[in-house]
This record gives structure tokens, sequence and C-alpha cells, in this order.
């Protein structure tokens, strides 16, 4: 089943039901609080992930991905998590410093 690491979160190990699976979705199900100001539909660049590791695992960049990255919102390394759906294997992530939540508390 596929997994996320979330490495600034103590490395917090969540998993997926199955596959296909936005990644906001798979934190949401896993009672994860992540930054989503536009309600999660590819409107804004909030909920943005920092890909350390299993890119490879994700779906192909959607038309709002690559609109942000043209602006140079997203960096090849970033994804949104409202856009991305992870398919496989692990996928390494981090929170963007920007959009920590103050009532997280987040590791190194």
């Amino acid at each position: 089943m596929p997994k996320i690491i979330i490495e600034n979160l103590y490395h917090k190990e969540i998993s997926s039901k199955g596959s296909d699976y936005k990644v906001i979705e798979i934190i949401h199900d896993n009672y994860v609080d992540w930054m989503h100001a536009c309600g999660k539909k590819g409107r804004c660049t909030t909920c943005m992930m920092i890909v350390e590791d299993g890119m490879e695992n994700l779906s192909e960049l959607t038309e709002r991905e690559a609109y942000f990255q043209k602006l140079g919102k997203l960096k090849p390394n970033q994804r949104l998590t409202c856009q991305a759906r992870l398919n496989k294997g692990t996928l390494r992530i981090r929170v963007n410093e920007r959009y920590k939540l103050p009532h997280m508390d987040y590791g190194e």
C-alpha cells in the first residue's frame, strides 16, 4: 500500500487505503491537519508539499501545477497536495515553512 512520511512532523508515517488518491485526501484521512486555503481546488499554493523522495510515485503534473510552476510559485521539487495523486510506493515530504499551521508541533 502507498505510504507517506512527513519528515518535519517527526517522520510521521501515514498510509493510503489504496492507490490513486490525492495526497491531501490521504493526509486528512489520517487525521493530520494540512493547510488548504482554497478548499482543495488548485487555486492557490497553500497546500504545497516539498517532495524529498518518491516523486516518481506521483501522478503527472496537472494543468494547475504547471500554471503555478510557470509563475514561479512551485519549484520542480514541489507539488500541490490537492492535485498530486499517490499511485504507489513511498512518498517522503515536508511541510513548507510558509504554510505551517500555528497549532501544530513540527520537528526539523
